[in-house]
């Protein structure tokens, strides 16, 4: 998965002491795009801006090191122009075209989670003051009225839905424009006032028409350009296995046999470890 970069290290802890040195990485952040130089070769990779080199040390945002180097978010990232030579490319292009190694697709993801974040906070919400970072932690703080706000996680799910008596799970499509036409699985936001397991339950109902039972938890992942850590979960069909699908959020819903799964076209993602793994090893696991 993404997350997966050992023997490298992402480490997200903010340094308010970090000073720009020449050389650091600087991520120009505009939505869902990011500022990169594509590099054509052996093999295909991308570079970001260095301090020095394309963009003066001032103003710069701390944001996280890889493997012990700082990573700097520009000033006004949203609203600044890239560096001569750089261009803003849409995350999900990176990974289409397969660039980079799978640490600068963690970089890139986990940048536009944070560039997000910092570039829809710059008021308060309460009072409209604009706010300043805090003094020690990852936060924005309002000198006016002294609300304090921290990045925003959005919990959401991963489901695999199981026939075991098929020996099938259901496959998915997005609705056509909305992402990649790749294979995946039922996913969905968790509700307020909700909890993970009804979640489940909610979204297969909606999306597929289904009920489920027997939900059990795989395992957890950052997918930091929807700002979410996703949970995986394991569950059967609970009676009727036809499918009703949600044209609007979906435009393919099947039941496919382990024969049936091919995978996305990289490993970066929990629902393609989901699918591949029920796919190699035929078997239930709620």
């Amino acid at each position: 998965m993404i997350q997966d970069i050992a023997p490298h290290s992402l480490r997200n802890e903010y340094d308010p002491a970090a000073v720009p040195s020449p050389g650091e990485w600087v991520l120009f952040v505009r939505g869902q795009e990011v500022g990169v130089r594509r590099v054509d070769g052996a093999t295909a990779t991308f570079e970001f801006p260095q301090v020095g080199a394309d963009v003066p040390p001032e103003g710069m945002t701390y944001l996280f090191s890889l493997d012990g180097a700082p990573i700097w978010l520009a000033p006004d990232s949203g609203c600044a122009e890239v560096p001569r030579g750089f261009e803003l490319v849409h995350n999900r292009v990176l990974r289409m075209e397969g660039r980079g190694p799978r640490e600068l697709m963690y970089v890139v993801y986990t940048a536009v989670h944070l560039g997000g974040w910092y570039a829809s906070h710059r008021y308060c919400g309460t009072c409209g003051t604009p706010t300043r970072h805090h003094d020690s932690q990852r936060a924005l703080v309002c000198p006016a009225c002294g609300r304090v706000v921290f990045p925003r996680l959005n919990p959401a799910v991963i489901v695999c839905v199981q026939d075991p008596k098929r020996n099938k799970i259901v496959l998915t499509r997005y609705a056509a424009g909305r992402y990649a036409p790749i294979d995946a699985l039922v996913a969905g936001f968790v509700e307020i006032g909700e909890t993970i397991e009804d979640c489940v339950r909610r979204e297969v109902r909606e999306e597929l028409g289904i009920e489920v039972k027997n939900i059990s938890y795989y395992k957890s992942q950052p997918w930091g350009v929807a700002g979410d850590v996703l949970s995986g979960y394991w569950c059967e069909v609970d009676g009727d296995p036809t499918l009703h699908m949600d044209a609007s959020e979906l435009g393919r819903a099947v039941w496919a046999g382990p024969d049936e799964i091919p995978g996305q076209p990289d490993d970066l993602s929990l629902t393609n470890e989901m699918m591949c793994l029920w796919r190699d090893t035929h078997r239930s696991f709620s």
